[in-house]
């Protein structure tokens, strides 16, 4: 009678705790990072970032050194300004500038000339409100699913899948225990690259900064190369001019 009761208590907890253990939901999962880089009364309040530091860029077995700034605007402007090292080639200084003014893109490369930016890879950037997206994805039109668990680096993250009402899906790992972002993969259709590639970018080194962490190291990867990033300065709210992000006119 006892053994008999001992199980059928044990089997009652079981199925009494299974629900808990089961309980987080992909909206759950967004408001405890949310909450974890400073939450929703903080984020509301930021303008724009600017950050400026370290990057080396990885292609074809060589690494390129060089300095960048990357600046960010509400709703969803940005740039990204590297200035690469290429004296170890027998080359000067190349400067990549990439903009989107929040409705078009363009890059200019001093070395390969400028092109437009369209398709999957405008439509990414322009689904990349800052300070994050997932502060009003609902509005936007975004749906977010939670599929299940992962590691990476031996931590335990949690996988979301996010699909924009427009432009490519992504899918957004966040650590288990602290809920900051470490991963994002998204797969672009590249025409110029050839096709559909799938980008992973990993970020860590959160540092708090007015109140809200942000990542200070930034690892982008791509089957053409990898990009690191290592910021030294972030601020935030500063004022910027809206004209650095459009593009500069022919003179």
């Amino acid at each position: 009678m006892t053994r008999t009761f001992v199980a059928m208590t044990g089997t009652a907890l079981v199925l009494a705790l299974a629900p808990c253990a089961a309980a987080q939901t992909a909206d759950e999962i967004v408001e405890k990072h949310l909450a974890a880089v400073g939450g929703r009364a903080a984020l509301s309040k930021l303008t724009g970032q600017v950050a400026a530091g370290t990057v080396v860029v990885s292609a074809q077995g060589a690494d390129i050194p060089g300095s960048v700034e990357i600046s960010r605007k509400a709703p969803n402007k940005g740039r990204t300004l590297m200035k690469l090292d290429l004296s170890a080639f027998g080359a000067g200084e190349m400067i990549v500038d990439q903009r989107c003014d929040g409705k078009t893109a363009f890059s200019s490369n001093s070395m390969q000339g400028d092109r437009e930016i369209a398709g999957d890879q405008l439509q990414s950037m322009l689904n990349a409100s800052y300070p994050t997206p997932l502060l009003a994805y609902k509005e936007a039109g975004t749906t977010i699913e939670l599929q299940g668990k992962d590691q990476i680096g031996g931590r335990a993250v949690i996988v979301l899948l996010y699909t924009p009402k427009t432009g490519p899906a992504s899918r957004m790992f966040f650590d288990a225990e602290t809920f900051l972002l470490a991963r994002a993969m998204t797969k672009l259709n590249v025409p110029e690259a050839g096709g559909v590639i799938e980008q992973t970018s990993d970020v860590s080194d959160y540092r708090d900064v007015a109140g809200v962490k942000v990542a200070f190291s930034i690892r982008s990867t791509s089957p053409a190369q990898t990009v690191a990033i290592t910021l030294s300065k972030v601020e935030i709210n500063a004022p910027i001019d809206d004209a650095i992000f459009s593009r500069p006119l022919v003179k």
